[in-house]
C-alpha cells in the first residue's frame, strides 16, 4: 500500500490515478489523511496530473484549518492504493466502509424523512388554525307588489320570514314606481356557497298573494 515517493513523477502519477474517481484520500471530507499526503508533496503537481492538481489546490485551501481536520495522521505508507499482497485486506476494509456508508445513508434518509413529516404536520396544524375565508355577497332586491292596494307591511313581513343558513336580512325601504305603486327594496348578505339569488327568488315569489316579481337591483362581492 502507498503512493511511493511523492516527490517524484512516478509517485505523483500513482496519486493522480488514485484520485481519478475520488475527492479525498480517505472518506468524503477533508481529513488528516489529506494533510499527511499533502505535506509529503514538495510542490503542486503539473497540469498533466490533473486529478492530483485538483486535489492539491483544494486541500491547500484548508491550510489554516489543517490542524482541526478530522482523523488521526498515520504513516504515509498506510495511504494510497493497495498492492497485490494487500488487495484482499483492502477489499475487506472497503466492504466494511461500504456497509458503514450505506448504513449512514439509511440513517440520514430516515432522519430527513422524519424531519419532512414533522414540517408537514406543523404546516397542516398552522393552516388549520387560520380562519376559513367565507365568500359573501351583498345583494339588493327589488320586490314588486301586484298593485297599490297590496299590504306592503305584510309583504315585507313575508320576505323577512324567509330563513336560510347563510342569509342575513338588512335594511329596507319602499320606493315609488308610479301610479301610486311602491316596491319593497331590501338588502341582504349571503354566503355564496349556501344561498343563491335563484333560491331567494323562488321563495319570495311563492308569496303570490303579495308579490308580482323580484329582481336583483345590485350584487356585490364582500
Amino acid at each position: 500500500m502507498g503512493f511511493g515517493d511523492l516527490k517524484t513523477p512516478g509517485g505523483l502519477k500513482v496519486l493522480n490515478d488514485f484520485l481519478a474517481d475520488k475527492s479525498y484520500i480517505e472518506g468524503w471530507v477533508p481529513s488528516q489523511a489529506d494533510v499527511a499526503v499533502f505535506d509529503a508533496i514538495s510542490s503542486a503537481p503539473s497540469t498533466a496530473q490533473c486529478h492530483a492538481l485538483r486535489w492539491y489546490n483544494h486541500i491547500k485551501s484548508f491550510q489554516n484549518q489543517k490542524g482541526s481536520l478530522p482523523g488521526v495522521k498515520k504513516p504515509l505508507g498506510q495511504y494510497g492504493p493497495a498492492g497485490v499482497e494487500d488487495k484482499t485486506a483492502a477489499d475487506s476494509k472497503d466492504d466494511d466502509d461500504d456497509m458503514d456508508l450505506f448504513g449512514s445513508d439509511e440513517e440520514e434518509d430516515a432522519e430527513a424523512e422524519k424531519l419532512k413529516e414533522e414540517r408537514i404536520a406543523a404546516y397542516a396544524a398552522k393552516k388549520s388554525k387560520k380562519p376559513t375565508l367565507i365568500a359573501k355577497s351583498s345583494i339588493l332586491l327589488d320586490v314588486k307588489p301586484w298593485d297599490d292596494e297590496t299590504d306592503m307591511a305584510k309583504l315585507e313581513e313575508c320576505v323577512r320570514s324567509i330563513s336560510m343558513d347563510g342569509l342575513l336580512w338588512g335594511q329596507s325601504k319602499l320606493v315609488p314606481v308610479g301610479y301610486g305603486i311602491k316596491k319593497l327594496q331590501i338588502g341582504c348578505v349571503v354566503e355564496d356557497d349556501k344561498v343563491g339569488t335563484d333560491q331567494l327568488e323562488e321563495q319570495i315569489t311563492a308569496f303570490e298573494d303579495y308579490v308580482q316579481s323580484m329582481d336583483v337591483a345590485a350584487f356585490n362581492k364582500i
